[in-house]
């Protein structure tokens, strides 16, 4: 990849800071897990897996940081520590399934000594980058598997090496279909409010010289409707046992219309996003987000003063949208209750 997204550096935490492109590539420096918590609340890292990769590294950098002279003191602190970056996201299940990975670990090597454990922490948080980037790639392969010579491919907001720890979920299929010489094109979807398919995912496609085309939001329907588009792929934030799937605001629009048009709708997604506790997508908590977002296009405001605003942050694509979903342990399709248990082995 021709960009870091996050990395542990000399003892801080490295991000790119994703408000800022696609004007600019800088890359921010944390030194304690407030600031890692702000960069996850505030978007400057986005995308399912790379916050649970980041809210790991937060669990790393706030374990140096606490004073303990017992493991029971020291762990006390370690779960307020979880708590606050626990805050900061609630949909995206990566966040708790990396918090949760953390705190297990610590209990696990509990009769060592705290420098120790804070240094078993960090290794934990780089080795989860680290298997991040293989399970992408594994993604990668099994979806281009699935994807025709020449396809023309919708995806909505930015599921790529942005929203993971490098290569990318959604993008990932696309990175792989790419690699194989399949000649493929992608069309980005914009994806209000926070534009991460303009601003993200056409910056990365680019700097990878993979074709692509930029589209509103609202164009996808009709694209779909005159044969432009042959497959769709999205990356996911949650998904419940039975298959329905939680993602950036508009994916369940452009389900429809993928299945109204009878084209092919993949999800893909690494089983740490599977939640297989919630037994259907209603039971997905939704984030909202500040109204500014919606009245506010970088900072100019584009709508009245005052005017009431909704914006919540994610969808539902109930699963009977979704083709297959796509894992680094294979496809699932049809029967997701019983396929997605028995590819955790449950």
């Amino acid at each position: 990849m021709s960009f870091r997204t996050i990395e542990w550096r000399d003892n801080k935490v490295i991000m790119i800071d994703q408000t800022r492109l696609p004007a600019e590539e800088v890359y921010n420096e944390y030194t304690d897990f407030q600031g890692v918590a702000e960069a996850i609340r505030g978007m400057v890292v986005r995308g399912a897996p790379a916050i649970g990769i980041a809210a790991a590294m937060g669990v790393a950098i706030g374990a140096r940081e606490i004073i303990a002279d017992s493991f029971d003191t020291f762990y006390r602190q370690l779960e307020n520590v979880c708590d606050v970056l626990g805050r900061t996201r609630p949909t995206a299940v990566n966040l708790f399934w990396g918090l949760e990975r953390m705190k297990r670990v610590a209990l696990q090597h509990k009769e060592l000594d705290l420098n120790s454990i804070r240094e078993i922490l960090k290794a934990e948080a780089i080795s989860i980058e680290a298997e991040d980037l293989a399970i992408c790639k594994e993604i990668g392969r099994h979806g281009a598997a699935l994807v025709k010579e020449g396809a023309s491919i919708l995806t909505h907001c930015n599921a790529g090496g942005l929203a993971t720890a490098g290569y990318g979920t959604a993008l990932g299929v696309i990175r792989g279909a790419h690699e194989a010489g399949k000649n493929i094109r992608v069309f980005a979807d914009e994806t209000r409010p926070w534009l991460q398919g303009a601003r993200l995912t056409a910056w990365e496609l680019m700097k990878d010289s993979i074709p692509v085309t930029l589209i509103s939001d609202n164009m996808a329907g009709w694209l779909m409707k005159s044969g432009q588009i042959d497959f769709c792929v999205v990356g996911a934030d949650r998904i419940a046992a039975n298959g329905d799937t939680a993602n950036k605001i508009g994916t369940y629009s452009v389900a429809v219309l993928a299945k109204e048009n009878r084209i092919p709708f993949y999800v893909a997604a690494p089983i740490s996003t599977l939640d297989l506790k919630l037994a259907n997508g209603d039971q997905i908590p939704i984030e909202e987000r500040s109204s500014e977002e919606v009245t506010k296009v970088q900072g100019v405001s584009i709508a009245p003063e005052g005017v009431k605003v909704r914006n919540p942050a994610f969808d539902v694509t109930p699963a009977r949208y979704i083709t297959g979903i796509i894992t680094e342990k294979g496809v699932v399709r049809g029967d997701y209750e019983r396929e997605l248990k028995a590819l955790v082995g449950l």
